[in-house]
């Protein structure tokens, strides 16, 4: 027996699990944590210049491109562009039946109205209407053209009706509705 008992040994146990390298499970969980802190970090950025927003980010994104352009370009330029920019906000906002016929005095008066912010278009936004039959040796104000860049981009910024175009449900309803009114048949 005693020839047996020098063959069997004490029970060890298994290693101790090491802390490093991590399993792969960790590594997944670190990167979605390093993800997410860097969406909170860049959130401002990702909201205003992500691909997803809209006609208000190209809004914004022009807007930026005139006032950058706007120490270097001819400031009448600039004017006439900031001017075709309101427009496509406001239509954009309102819809093209409500702002694309405004023209004049009419319009800067439609902008104080839908402007929330306060600021005076009637008084200021006069080089909107004036600056692109400007003869080229004239000069418009950058200060004032900042100024209206300024505004544009706050009025941009505040909520506002949005306006919805109809989806294919609802016009092929319009048309049905449309159609039983005359009295005609409908062909959809």
């Amino acid at each position: 027996m005693e020839s047996g008992a020098a063959v069997l040994r004490d029970i060890h146990g298994l290693d101790a699990v090491p802390l490093w390298p991590l399993a792969p499970g960790w590594w997944y969980l670190l990167g979605l944590a390093v993800g997410l802190l860097l969406v909170l970090a860049f959130r401002q950025w990702l909201i205003y210049n992500g691909p997803w927003t809209g006609w208000r980010g190209d809004a914004r994104r022009q807007l930026r491109a005139l006032k950058k352009a706007l120490p270097k370009d001819d400031s009448r330029e600039v004017a006439g562009q900031l001017s075709e920019l309101l427009r496509r906000i406001a239509m954009a906002r309102s819809g093209r039946r409500e702002a694309a016929s405004l023209t004049g005095d009419v319009w800067l008066h439609w902008l104080v109205e839908h402007d929330t912010s306060g600021f005076d278009w009637i008084e200021r936004g006069q080089v909107l209407l004036v600056a692109p039959y400007m003869p080229p040796a004239s000069t418009v104000e950058r200060a004032e053209l900042l100024a209206l860049i300024r505004a544009a981009t706050r009025w941009l910024d505040t909520p506002g009706p949005e306006v919805r175009k109809p989806g294919l449900l609802e016009r092929l309803k319009q048309r049905l509705a449309g159609a039983r009114g005359t009295g005609g048949s409908a062909h959809v």
